[in-house]
């Protein structure tokens, strides 16, 4: 039944509707995701200098890129060749392209749509724009959407995202370092413990440090891998789009194949579409909701565009034999060793382990939005949860939970297919909201600011956007 609903949903459903729907968000938005590009970098520049203890910008970047970037970008890419060819990994940067443009308009209506909790937090994310903003198209009936979606979340990435993230540092740690999984679970839930304890400020000053390192020092290796093989790279580039349209017999399984794997890897990796990144938008304060937006459309960039591409260059250039190995991660160190030798596991155990530590506080994050929907604020239910969530890092680590990771191929489909049904209905808001942005920067403002009264006729929470930066 899971084989047949996850064969349902990625090779027919959501391959209609991820690719087609970001095309028709890039063409309608004259390539939003093209035209602001430069100014993404600029906004996390501001995010810097800004004085709120609410997470900065770049905070939220910081902690979006968090989960983005997890055992998807090293053991995700490789099973996507070892199963689609290379030219899966043509259709993941398709996939990414056009899901910048996805990830502009659902985050985007997230920082819209936000609400303001009792101790000055900011909350939002698809179950919340479905809420008030699908309530106002569709009727409060919208609000069991919403129940849907978060419960969705919860089951996808509050448990079955933990323990996979988990399962992957341990047994990388156990193949590098012969140390028991059960030891590096238990190592890991006291660090996770630690941080999520102390909640989304805690988190979100974590991850500021943990990612930029995480991101660069994964990238300096393969810039060295690189530069070790310049004069094979053009050949790889070759290969990869040639398979990825059928025309070279290295295709593992077809172009049906490719485009499947490609689609499906690149949503889990980059999860533009998917809705999860919108909840982790919404707590950052910024001027205007159009910033936010651009900041995790580059979040997107940075993960598939950048960092898969990391993996998949290491992979191909090495020339070890990919097709239908099983085991992603083993197939990534096998690579990394063609290139630098042995202690190719040491610092691909490193990196599953930051990988894992930044995905689990993400993920923990998005389970603890599902809960706050259904019990608002309420502090035993969020303690409880944490315990709930150190305890399946310490499960995770001992136990390959192989049906439950095929269980979220299935819940993580649906929850892209609910949030791109909002999103879709809900794109005409986003592009008004864009359109305020530009015309401020038109007009000469450098730093367009959000006039809430403008936008009177939409379902807003006020008070989310007349704080002051000392809250």
């Amino acid at each position: 039944m899971l084989d047949f609903l996850n064969d349902l949903l990625w090779g027919k459903v959501l391959i209609f509707l991820l690719i087609p729907i970001g095309l028709v968000f890039t063409l309608w938005s004259r390539g939003v995701q093209f035209r602001h590009f430069a100014d993404m970098f600029s906004v996390l520049g501001e995010g810097f200098q800004h004085k709120s203890k609410q997470p900065s910008s770049f905070q939220a970047l910081a902690l979006s890129v968090a989960g983005r970037v997890g055992g998807g970008n090293i053991a995700g890419v490789a099973a996507a060749i070892a199963l689609g060819g290379p030219g899966a990994i043509f259709w993941m940067w398709v996939v990414g392209l056009v899901g910048m443009a996805t990830s502009y308009f659902e985050c985007t209506l997230a920082q819209l749509y936000k609400q303001k909790e009792p101790n000055g937090d900011f909350r939002g994310g698809p179950a919340y724009y479905i809420e008030k903003g699908l309530g106002g198209m569709l009727g409060r009936g919208t609000k069991y959407l919403g129940y849907l979606y978060s419960l969705l979340l919860m089951l996808t990435f509050g448990v079955a995202f933990v323990t996979f993230q988990s399962f992957a540092m341990s047994s990388s740690i156990e193949g590098a370092f012969g140390i028991d999984r059960i030891w590096s679970g238990i190592g890991l839930a006291l660090l996770v413990g630690f941080v999520i304890m102390g909640g989304i400020r805690r988190i979100a000053d974590v991850v500021e440090y943990v990612v930029p390192v995480m991101a660069v020092s994964y990238a300096a290796v393969v810039l060295v891998v690189i530069g070790m093989r310049i004069e094979d790279v053009p050949a790889v580039l070759e290969n990869i789009v040639m398979s990825a349209f059928g025309l070279n017999e290295m295709v593992a399984g077809g172009i049906g194949v490719a485009i499947m794997q490609g689609v499906q890897r690149g949503l889990f990796s980059n999860e533009a579409g998917l809705g999860s990144a919108p909840n982790v938008a919404a707590v950052a304060y910024v001027e205007h909701p159009a910033q936010q937006g651009m900041v995790q459309s580059l979040s997107v960039f940075i993960d598939t565009i950048i960092l898969c591409t990391c993996t998949a260059l290491i992979i191909l250039l090495s020339g070890v034999d990919f097709l239908g190995v099983e085991d992603g991660e083993l197939l990534t160190q096998m690579a990394l060793s063609e290139h630098i030798g042995g202690w190719a596991n040491y610092f691909i155990a490193f990196a599953l382990f930051l990988f894992a530590f930044s995905s689990i506080m993400y993920s923990y994050y998005l389970g603890e939005t599902a809960v706050d929907y259904y019990l608002q604020d309420n502090k035993t239910a969020f303690t409880t949860y944490r315990i709930i969530v150190i305890g399946f890092v310490v499960v995770g680590a001992v136990l390959n939970l192989a049906n439950v990771l095929a269980f979220s191929n299935v819940t993580m489909g649906l929850l892209a297919v609910v949030n791109l049904f909002a999103v879709a209905l809900l794109f005409p808001v986003g592009v008004r909201v864009m359109k305020d942005f530009d015309n401020q920067r038109k007009a000469g403002v450098k730093l367009p600011v959000f006039d809430v009264d403008k936008f009177s006729d939409l379902d807003l929470d006020k008070s989310a956007w007349k704080t002051t930066i000392d809250e």
